[in-house]
């Protein structure tokens, strides 16, 4: 990739966030993990912050409920606030499927920033056919697509492009909100 770093430090006196949301199988983890290594920033997997009941619940193909989702999205929102506190930047992959889950999120609007992939459902199910290790099978996808409620702002990419495009795409995007 022969972009420009926004940041040549994890460290920074004035620490942000880009939460990388969307359904499952839109690749917010490995874009993430892209991203975040190009920018010399934390990468956090959300999934990670999920409640074991939610885990066990997701492998028995029973969606999520709001009840569900707020102890993960409120341990999530702690994570963020420690990065900013601390002075670190980080990418989070994490589905921020509704406004209100994004409100939970969004402790700083001038410090956390909301990417969101998209796809269609065909390569969606796909990618989600294909995976071996997740608890997030194929299954649950509909559930997902029914509760997506796509944000009003923050960048919106179509993952039917290579990676380093859509990292490519953020970083410009992050650098123009830099001199806004």
């Amino acid at each position: 990739m022969t972009t420009e770093r926004l940041s040549h430090s994890h460290k920074t006196t004035d620490g942000q966030v880009i939460v990388l949301g969307g359904v499952s199988g839109t690749g917010k983890s490995t874009i993430g993990k892209v991203l975040a290594d190009h920018l010399s920033w934390r990468f956090i997997e959300g999934d990670d912050f999920h409640p074991a009941e939610n885990i066990a619940k997701m492998q028995r193909n029973e969606p999520l409920n709001d009840a569900d989702r707020e102890p993960w999205l409120y341990r999530l929102q702690d994570e963020i606030r420690d990065c900013l506190t601390q002075g670190y930047s980080a990418v989070l992959a994490c589905s921020a499927l509704k406004a209100r889950y994004r409100s939970i999120l969004c402790i700083d609007p001038q410090r956390v920033h909301f990417v969101f992939l998209t796809g269609g459902r065909d390569i969606l199910h796909q990618r989600l056919s294909q995976r071996t290790r997740h608890f997030m099978g194929p299954d649950l996808l509909e559930s997902q697509l029914a509760t997506l409620e796509l944000p009003e702002y923050g960048l919106t990419i179509d993952i039917d492009q290579p990676i380093t495009a859509i990292v490519q795409s953020i970083v410009t995007w992050l650098a123009s909100r830099e001199t806004e």
